[in-house]
């Protein structure tokens, strides 16, 4: 048995019967640590996942989260169910969820149970990135299915209602009525020092107001409600204010800040795709204000923040709200500056086929691992396990980058990571945050709000896949 803390709990997950990958000490010390191989061909990966096989000829089943698993003959891990059952299935299951103080609870519950209850010894949330990325997800869902449910838009519309209403900071201080990074699932409002993780009470994360603010106008899109406009543009005219000058050793905003002073915490915060993103929706909407802002964020991201990551990668630490670990760089931030540059290619960087491989291949080569025989992605250097969050980021991402590139380096081990990640749904469509071990329930981010939208844009990508 390996012990593994499984977000908060530590638990034991029975060492894999088909997998030496994890456990025989002998075989993983005759592989590079970085996985560099694995970007060089996906047929090494199916070499070694078939040997793997042969030298552990048990016949036992073997579990993979919620599910016993299924290989085909060479050893690839198939899903368990389609792709598209196992989404309407969860979509379903969150469906059923009951509605208090206005909302779904998975809106303001960060940590829910496989009864769609609160889990008591984790009363704090992160509504910002939890809201921000389920918006997305429901809307890229409802879109998916045909545009015809309206409870998909209804759920949406409930995430940014509750991001206006119930998660920003009192208008007043250097971040007025900006919404909030960390707080407390049952707190209507959320109280003025609602900081909870790693934050401090008064602390809010800049790069979370740009995630929901962004989410927020492609909801206002969606909807034509200008209310959700109006919050991205305040929470864009905060980050405006409080810009500061980006340079080799610290990002333009810090990863913290108490939203009365602007006292930052954190020289380097590595998500400054999603504030890019929101600057770019504003100027968009008819906010010429932010063009500039915008222009100096993305000529240092550019200059200064890509070219870093085959450095020391210092600029892409720090992401994640429990965390406040230095020298922490993570997956998330890259993938998801390689998803925006694979969205608008030359409109966006000249460059976009090799910046975003230099993101891509910096993921790869540093947060990679078997799990199960099957080659995963972990969230950041001191936590490297699938989480739902990251895991289907990782395969949507490369998934994208196979569809606009033409290239094959990454498509076997996009379509592992997100067979795996699916295997956290339960037949009654309830999904846990990771498929390390059977469960139900957990980080509602990584179960759910921060997954959906990932396996649309896979599937979008490489349409065989909605078929399997």
């Amino acid at each position: 048995m390996e012990l593994s803390c499984d977000r908060g709990i530590l638990v034991q997950i029975p060492q894999p019967i088909h997998a030496p990958l994890i456990g025989n000490s002998q075989i993983m010390n005759s592989y590079p640590h970085n996985y560099n191989y694995i970007r060089k061909s996906a047929f090494i990966i199916f070499l070694i996942i078939t040997f793997s096989f042969e030298i552990n000829s048990l016949t036992q089943a073997q579990k993979i989260g919620n599910h016993d698993a299924v290989y085909d003959t060479t050893g690839i891990l198939k899903p368990w169910t389609s792709w598209r059952d196992a989404l309407d299935r969860e979509m379903k299951w969150y469906a059923k969820c009951p509605v208090e103080n206005g909302y779904l609870r998975f809106v303001y519950m960060t940590f829910m149970d496989g009864d769609h209850n609160l889990i008591e010894r984790r009363p704090d949330s992160i509504p910002s990135t939890q809201n921000a990325v389920g918006i997305i997800s429901y809307l890229k869902y409802y879109k998916f299915a045909g545009s015809r449910d309206k409870h998909f838009l209804d759920v949406a519309k409930s995430m940014g209602d509750y991001l206006l209403k119930e998660a920003i900071t009192p208008n007043s201080g250097k971040y007025p009525s900006f919404t909030r990074s960390t707080g407390w699932a049952m707190k209507f409002p959320q109280p003025e020092d609602c900081g909870s993780q790693a934050d401090h009470p008064y602390e809010i994360q800049p790069d979370k107001g740009g995630l929901a603010g962004y989410a927020l106008t492609v909801l206002f899109e969606a909807t034509k409600d200008q209310r959700y406009l109006d919050q991205a543009v305040q929470n864009g005219r905060d980050l405006v204010i409080n810009m500061r000058e980006g340079t080799s050793s610290r990002s333009p905003w810090p990863f913290r800040a108490d939203w009365r002073t602007g006292e930052g915490r954190g020289d380097i915060s590595a998500n400054m795709g999603s504030i890019l993103r929101l600057f770019d929706k504003l100027v968009e909407h008819g906010y010429p204000e932010f063009g500039e802002p915008r222009k100096k964020l993305w000529d240092w991201i550019k200059t200064v923040q890509i070219p870093n990551i085959k450095k020391d990668a210092k600029l892409w630490e720090q992401f994640f709200e429990d965390y406040d670990l230095l020298g922490n760089r993570n997956a998330w931030s890259p993938l998801n500056l390689a998803r925006y540059i694979l969205e608008r290619k030359e409109s966006l960087d000249p460059a976009w086929k090799e910046d975003a491989h230099d993101l891509i291949d910096f993921v790869v080569n540093r947060f990679t691992g078997f799990r199960s025989g099957v080659p995963i992605c972990g969230e950041q250097d001191d936590d490297k396990n699938p989480w739902g969050g990251i895991l289907s980021t990782y395969g949507a991402v490369l998934a994208m980058y196979t569809a606009e590139t033409g290239s094959k380096e990454y498509r076997a081990l996009a379509y592992q990571a997100l067979n795996y990640c699916m295997y956290a749904i339960d037949n009654d469509g309830c999904p846990g945050h990771s498929s390390l071990t059977p469960r139900r329930g957990g980080w509602q981010e990584d179960s759910h709000t921060d997954v959906v939208h990932n396996f649309i844009d896979a599937m979008n990508a490489i349409p065989e896949w909605s078929k399997r």
